[in-house]
């Protein structure tokens, strides 16, 4: 099925007004490439689409994700980013404390041992989340040649 009619197909299920801003915002969203925080999404949108409201953008993305065709990433700071989940398989994530970089990766061992650990804890898993802290290495590089020399 394709993306607008899975959305068209969520609207109608929820009994939710099908407008052509909403399938404005969703097609240009849904091609974005990457994770964007919801201003950063309203922004671009607001580039071909001078009408569009802010609100209306906050309310789309959010429909995108109940109806699966969005997903949100929960940073640690509290910011929310948003990526296209569509045709995509299910990965993790990396994030730089530094500079926000975030890196995308799948690790089947680790896939395996979250199933494991919900089993034996007697849990239903229903998915997961899974966000890696650390600094990234150009943020680590640059911090080596900022640091100043303690032979001076």
């Amino acid at each position: 099925m394709s993306k607008e009619k899975e959305l068209l197909a969520y609207l109608n299920e929820a009994k939710l007004n099908v407008t052509q801003q909403r399938l404005e915002i969703a097609n240009h969203f849904l091609s974005m490439r990457g994770h964007h925080t919801l201003e950063e999404i309203y922004l671009a949108v607001r580039k071909k689409t001078r009408t569009v409201g802010q609100t209306t953008v906050y309310r789309t993305i959010r429909l995108l994700c109940n109806a699966g065709l969005a997903r949100e990433v929960l940073l640690d700071d509290g910011t929310s980013r948003y990526e296209a989940s569509v045709n995509r398989e299910h990965h993790d994530h990396l994030l730089c404390q530094e500079c926000g970089k975030l890196v995308e990766f799948v690790d089947e061992e680790i896939e395996r041992l979250q199933k494991t650990i919900a089993g034996e804890s007697g849990f239903e898993l229903l998915g997961h989340h899974l966000l890696l802290l650390g600094i990234c290495p150009e943020c680590r590089q640059k911090a080596r040649e900022e640091k100043p020399d303690k032979a001076d």
